[in-house]
């Protein structure tokens, strides 16, 4: 099967990242009513999130306690992922390990040659090398598709929306008190915030759903990563309290979201595990294996 985009999920994501941009042309008119002070803290923030998107894959594997590992400590980790990476026609990523009994994995960096893949101790004592192999294409997939840098450009001014809604009262105080488009401007960013949040978190289980069909182009296999992604979702409710506390911001990164409340499925950033293994094994029926 050759790799091209699935044609109805791309065009959700354009029509995502078309509403988004809508919205946010909304929320640069309403930031335009505050004061300078609050540019200021705006364009703050946006240096600071430039330098932590340029630096994006050294920081989540510090967040994550990942370490990375050489070919010599783990040389059938590196000799998979050298492979797997020439399949799918990508620089071979950094890879690291993370010390955890949370059986998952994930993928970051700013581009294809400033990336990185990392997977648990758990998942490597829980999968089959072929599982693992699928695992770790959709990780690979990711990094080809560029979606650290999608996901990240698309919640930049949800964020700063966030920030105004926060602290836009306090800011737009003082002398500023009584001009009515100070708290217009607020109102606007709140309602900016919450429907680009949906937006994104459909954005991001779109992206899943590409990293899923990417991954099983790169083996050929998808009833690998079928099985993989039914292996883990079985070993969710193994893993300790304590990890899940530890781990729980990092959702979005992982192939498999730690389980959570209904309201967290709700605006989950990944599709259902049922779901995700229905597509796949079409796909494996498409290929004329069954």
């Amino acid at each position: 099967m050759e790799w091209k985009a699935d044609r109805g999920l791309q065009f959700r994501m354009l029509l995502t990242m078309f509403l988004l941009a809508g919205l946010y042309i909304v929320f640069i008119a309403a930031l335009s009513l505050y004061s300078g002070r609050l540019w200021l803290i705006a364009m703050a923030f946006g240096l600071f999130s430039l330098g932590q998107f340029f630096f994006s894959d050294k920081i989540t594997l510090w967040s994550m306690g990942a370490r990375e590992v050489s070919e010599e400590e783990y040389p059938r980790l590196h000799a998979t992922v050298q492979r797997l990476s020439q399949q799918a026609d990508i620089p071979k990523p950094k890879i690291a390990v993370v010390d955890s009994r949370n059986p998952n994995a994930f993928a970051t960096g700013r581009s294809q040659k400033h990336a990185a893949v990392a997977v648990t101790t758990g998942i490597m004592n829980t999968l089959s090398d072929e599982e693992l192999e699928g695992v770790l294409a959709h990780e690979l997939a990711h990094i080809k598709n560029r979606d650290v840098m999608v996901m990240t450009i698309a919640s930049f001014l949800s964020t700063i929306a966030f920030l105004v809604v926060r602290w836009g009262a306090w800011f737009g105080g003082g002398r500023n008190r009584n001009n009515g488009g100070v708290f217009v401007a607020i109102g606007v960013s709140l309602v900016v915030w919450i429907l680009s949040y949906l937006l994104i978190r459909a954005l991001s289980r779109y992206r899943e759903f590409a990293a899923d069909r990417g991954g099983a182009i790169i083996t050929g296999k998808p009833a690998a990563l079928a099985s993989a992604l039914q292996t883990i979702s079985g070993e969710m409710h193994k893993v300790p309290k304590e990890d899940i506390r530890e781990q729980a911001e990092m959702n979005a990164f992982f192939i498999i979201p730690i389980s959570g409340s209904a309201i967290t499925k709700l605006f989950s950033t990944h599709p259902s595990t049922e779901k995700r293994i229905e597509r796949l094994m079409q796909m494996e029926r498409e290929m004329g294996r069954f």
